[in-house]
């Protein structure tokens, strides 16, 4: 067990794209404004690394609610951007896997060292919908860590260890979990944990040449190489 290493993938701009850069706020937008009358500062943000309940509480910030609020509130939330995702995919294919994306877990999948799971910004219920969509819903059995249970992503790696741990009934060590991502907060979550982070140059949003200076333990430019991913993820 003491060999085995546990992958947390991130899921926007490492796994896969939304088809239309910032759709997100097309679902998002309407259940703030029906749950809390405002969607605040929503439209002029950029939110690539952060977790929806980060989102949502910077989006209103300066609209008098405070993050306890915005929890109290969260189920509703969730219920009603859910379903706007939903009616937006069916009106056409909303998300995208990236190139690679189903190759990389496959191969990560094979091999007997190695487990997938989760760790992404996204509440759990959209993240299963949109693994769903492009058909990579099938690679995540174990538990992971999601969006709705942090403003703060760093939490989240210490959430992702305990929920595995349990779930193969075996103490995981953080030096046993690979985060990979595409911005410098995920690099940072698997910092603030002692994990090991491999960005993926494939987000909207940071360049190699970013990523580089968060310094992750190393830095692919996609995901179409499975054999330099699988030497990547044997040189940690």
């Amino acid at each position: 067990m003491k060999d085995l290493r546990v992958i947390l993938w991130d899921i926007d701009g490492t796994l896969l794209h939304s088809r239309r850069h910032g759709a997100f706020k097309e679902y998002m937008r309407p259940a703030l404004v029906r749950v809390f009358g405002t969607a605040g500062r929503l439209d002029e943000m950029v939110v690539s690394g952060m977790t929806d309940l980060q989102i949502f509480a910077e989006a209103l910030r300066d609209e008098g609610f405070t993050p306890e609020q915005i929890r109290g509130h969260l189920p509703e939330l969730i219920e009603i951007f859910l379903g706007g995702m939903e009616r937006m995919a069916a009106e056409g294919e909303l998300f995208t896997a990236l190139p690679g994306a189903r190759e990389a877990l496959a191969a990560v999948e094979r091999e007997p060292r190695y487990l997938n799971s989760l760790l992404t910004g996204n509440v759990e219920p959209a993240a299963r919908l949109k693994l769903r969509l492009t058909g990579l819903e099938h690679f995540f059995r174990l538990p992971g860590a999601f969006g709705e249970l942090s403003h703060d992503r760093r939490d989240l790696p210490a959430v992702a260890r305990e929920r595995i741990s349990r779930h193969l009934n075996q103490d995981i060590d953080p030096e046993q979990l690979v985060v990979i991502g595409d911005t410098p907060n995920d690099i940072a979550c698997a910092r603030h944990f002692g994990t090991r982070a491999v960005a993926v140059a494939t987000g909207r949003s940071h360049s190699t040449d970013e990523l580089l200076r968060h310094n992750p333990d190393a830095v692919l430019p996609d995901l179409t190489d499975t054999k330099l991913l699988l030497r990547t993820l044997a040189a940690l």
